[in-house]
């Protein structure tokens, strides 16, 4: 259980700096690119830089590596567009609702238990995550509105889903902190390629205060992915229990963390959501106890 609360508090953290970024005019690409460097370096430290980064290849799981890296930065793009561009709402239920995706493929695929109250409780964990984001603002209806938090959804669903088919399947115990790392590797690489074009086309340019949120956006992001690995590699953790209590239980503590910090007021949708939300992670939890 551990695993899973760290993995909750680094998603969470990612959450708040991403709305300082906003608050501060952060360059998010540059920003996140430097967090990917940052969150390579923590990997490789956090193992005694025990393998070498340039043998990655040899290994079966080196594809996967290459698609998640590819998803880890166009799902942090996408992810800060829609916060900033359509609402921090949006993009906090198109994500977290992707909890779907990889519950149904555990139960599918994995031959998962799904009991009626875990069904009871992955149900209500969607009205709650819907809820507890919930805000008064509309937002303007068009065609890249629609289509863009679509987009968030299915491939975050996807690389949740996938994430746990290489624990499952590909990646031993000993490799995952490796096979984090060169994720991160991988997707900064890709940051510095975009990057490069952009300053080739003169549409950005250099700022150190980017630098700076990058790092201090790295550390909790590789925490969420490694610790998030920890708790599905866990003995008995499924990833229909995984998934569900993770994606809830970031959107309750966000909105809580934001209402202590930011001092954001809570509705009285946004307190149903919390609850239910409560009441889904004690069901799925339900034969555990």
């Amino acid at each position: 259980m551990i695993w899973l609360i760290l993995s909750v508090l680094c998603s969470t953290l990612i959450f708040l700096i991403f709305k300082y970024f906003a608050k501060f005019g952060v360059n998010n690409l540059q920003a996140i690119v430097v967090n990917y460097v940052v969150a390579f370096t923590v990997g490789m430290a956090s193992s005694g830089f025990a393998f070498n980064p340039l043998h990655v290849h040899k290994h079966n799981w080196f594809i996967s590596v290459l698609v998640l890296s590819f998803l880890f930065i166009s799902i942090f793009q996408v992810m800060a567009y829609v916060s900033q561009k359509i609402g921090v709402s949006v993009v906090s239920v198109a994500s977290k609702m992707s909890l779907i995706v990889p519950v149904s493929f555990g139960v599918v695929f994995y031959g998962e238990g799904l009991g009626l109250l875990k069904i009871i409780g992955i149900l209500l964990a969607l009205p709650a995550v819907y809820f507890t984001t919930l805000k008064k603002e509309k937002i303007k209806k068009s065609a890249t509105n629609l289509w863009i938090p679509i987009m968030l959804f299915l491939a975050s669903g996807f690389l949740d889903t996938y994430l746990k088919y290489n624990q499952e399947k590909l990646v031993p115990e000993h490799h995952q902190s490796w096979f984090t790392s060169s994720i991160f590797a991988g997707a900064a690489l890709l940051g510095f390629i975009w990057i490069g074009v952009l300053l080739v086309n003169g549409k950005t340019k250099l700022e150190w205060k980017n630098l700076w949120a990058g790092i201090i956006l790295g550390i909790p992001n590789y925490g969420s992915i490694y610790f998030l690995l920890k708790a599905l590699g866990h003995e008995g953790n499924e990833s229909s229990f995984i998934f569900p209590v993770n994606n809830v239980a970031i959107v309750a503590f966000s909105v809580i963390s934001a209402l202590l910090i930011f001092g954001e007021k809570l509705s009285k949708m946004n307190i149903v959501g919390i609850l239910l939300a409560i009441v889904s992670i004690l069901l799925i939890n339900m034969d555990r106890f």
